[in-house]
Parts: structure tokens; sequence; C-alpha cells
């Protein structure tokens, strides 16, 4: 499925905003209608504000249904980032809300257009234009809610990831405070906050690196904690919709040292429930900070974990973890050597 840019999600005018922009307009308009004759230019005058306000109503209304991504049409991933950061049955409702103001427009103008024939005083063509403005303006008051709600989804949702489901996608979790931000940006070009307290990440972060002409995604979650599916806020739903959803591969940080305020027996608590979430995805454990714990970059292995021995502040250990991800994930081995792997970047050869 192609990747959603959700960035280019278009501002929703509010009602008044909305009738000012198609009001503003059919008046322009209007002043463009010329005919000597009085009251056939009166008539051509109301008929062109009609058509030319309903028009825009109509017409940004349909826009914006159409530029917003159909659910149907979602990644997985996308779709359950959607329904936890929004409401997937509330996306539906308050867009149903927008189709059905933009056929009673259009059924309006085709009201006025052909009530306008029959009226045959000046008077009766002013009237006709106020009663469809007004009738526009109720239609557009009615979904004000649902116009509202969805401007507030959409400065919500510009913050999504865009994910390549084409691209190999490593899944970077684990309890707050234990080092996945600075992970993601030691390994990857990502810059995602780097603080020293629990839930800095606040939404999803992707960071990317090459090999081999292959791009690799690597999703930063925000933290989670040892509790139950149903006390999790939203943010923490995002995290488990990117390790249901998106993962090639799942790092799980550890931090024994246990600086960053979670104790271990919580740590591998979350990690059992993190499995159960992935079903056959790989879970490569690591051990990060491990410089507090006096190992070095000599140390690749914690002895007493077995774990993948990290320090992502001092910089050493990362190479390593790289090379392993990417064995994990097989994406560039090749089985026909006269055929590139599925998604493998192509350079244009200039002829």
């Amino acid at each position: 499925m192609v990747a959603v840019n959700w960035r280019r999600i278009p501002t929703v005018l509010q009602p008044d905003e909305l009738m000012d922009k198609a009001f503003s307009a059919a008046t322009k308009k209007a002043n463009l209608v010329d005919d000597p004759d009085k009251y056939h230019r009166v008539r051509k005058q109301m008929l062109a504000m009609i058509q030319s306000s309903c028009d825009i109503l109509e017409t940004t209304l349909r826009k914006w249904i159409s530029k917003w991504p159909s659910l149907d049409r979602l990644s997985s991933f996308d779709a359950a980032l959607v329904d936890a950061a929004v409401g997937r049955d509330e996306f539906k409702q308050n867009l149903g809300g927008i189709q059905w103001a933009a056929d009673k427009i259009n059924q309006l103008n085709r009201e006025g257009q052909s009530r306008m024939a029959k009226h045959r005083s000046i008077e009766e063509f002013h009237d006709r234009r106020k009663h469809i403005y007004g009738r526009c303006a109720s239609i557009l008051r009615q979904v004000g809610p649902q116009l509202e709600w969805l401007n507030d989804a959409r400065n919500i949702m510009r913050e999504f990831p865009t994910i390549d489901t084409m691209d190999p996608c490593i899944v970077v979790a684990g309890s707050p405070n234990v080092g996945k931000s600075a992970l993601i940006s030691s390994l990857s070009t990502g810059e995602p906050e780097v603080n020293s307290y629990p839930f800095t990440t606040k939404t999803l972060h992707v960071g990317h690196f090459e090999h081999r002409r292959r791009n690799y995604q690597m999703v930063d979650t925000p933290g989670l904690l040892d509790r139950p599916m149903i006390e999790r806020n939203e943010i923490e739903m995002q995290a488990i919709a990117a390790l249901e959803n998106v993962g090639s591969v799942a790092v799980f940080l550890l931090d024994p040292s246990e600086k960053g305020g979670t104790l271990m027996e919580s740590q591998l608590n979350l990690l059992e429930e993190v499995k159960s979430l992935l079903g056959d995805t790989p879970v490569v454990l690591v051990d990060g900070k491990m410089d507090l714990l006096g190992l070095s970059e000599d140390d690749l292995v914690n002895p007493t974990s077995g774990n993948l021995a990290i320090s992502a502040t001092e910089g050493w250990g990362l190479d390593a973890l790289r090379s392993y991800l990417i064995e994990i994930i097989g994406a560039d081995i090749i089985g026909d050597p006269l055929t590139l792997p599925d998604g493998w970047h192509r350079k244009h050869i200039p002829e």
C-alpha cells in the first residue's frame, strides 16, 4: 500500500469561515454579470450567486473528503494509528456528516436554479437567493461539530509518522526513559527529542538508515508501562499499533542499570507482553546504558544477561547492532542474481 503523507491533510474551515469564502466569491461573480435590462440582469446575478456559492461549498466539502485518507485503503498500521489516536468509528461518522452536507448543498443548488425559473419579479429573485443562502448556512451549522472534530483530528494526525510498507521497519520498544530515542538518533538520520525524564517521546518518530541502497526505517515508540491494556493511554496505544502492525523486527531495549526509573522486574514483565503482541516477529534484546555498569566498547554482549550490549551516549555497540538487524531482516538476500529484491532502490542511469 502507498505510504500516507499525513501532513497533506488539508485545513478544515469552520462554518462562518466557509460561508464567508463562498458568499464573497459569489458576490464577485455577480458583479461580472452585464445586461442593460435590470430585470434580466438581476435574475442572472441571483442565479450566478446561487450557483457559485453552492458550487464552492460543495466542492470544498468534497475536496476535504477526497483528501482525507480512506480507512479501507490504509495499511493495518495506519488504520491502527487512526483508531488509537482519534477513533475509527468517529473518523467515519464525521466524514459521513461532511458527505451529507455536500449532498444537501448540491440538492439546494439544483432546487434554487429550478425555482428561479418560475419567479417573475426582481423581489422574488432576491428572496430565492436569500433563501438558498440561509439554507446553506443552516446546513453548515448543523455539521459544525463535525467540522471542528475533523480539524482537531487533522492536527493530531499530522504528527503521525509516514511508514513505507515496501521498506524494512525496525520497531524500538521498551519502558520509559530506557534510551530508545538516543538509540534511534545514533543509528539513523532521525532526530527525536532526547531528555532525561520519562515520557519524552509524545508520539511515534521515524528515523532511517541506508544499506546497499535499501532504506531501513526505525520507529521510536513512546515508553510503555507495565500495566493492563485497558489502562493504557493514547500515546501507549500508538506504540502498540506500531508493535502489532509494522515491524520486520523489534528491538526491545532494556536498562539493567535501572537509572531510568523502571525496575528490571517491570521491564521483563513488559517484555513478555510485547512478545505476545508480536506473534512471529523476531525480538532482539538489547541492554542499553551499559557504560553505567562499567562495560566498555570491547564488550558486545552483556555477560550477565547474554543480550547485545550498547551505549548510545558513548557510541559503542551500535555498528554491531545495525549489522545484526540487517542480517535478521534479510531484505537483501538475492535468490536470482539477475533479479533485485522487491523494493530495492534503483538509480537512474542517463542514456
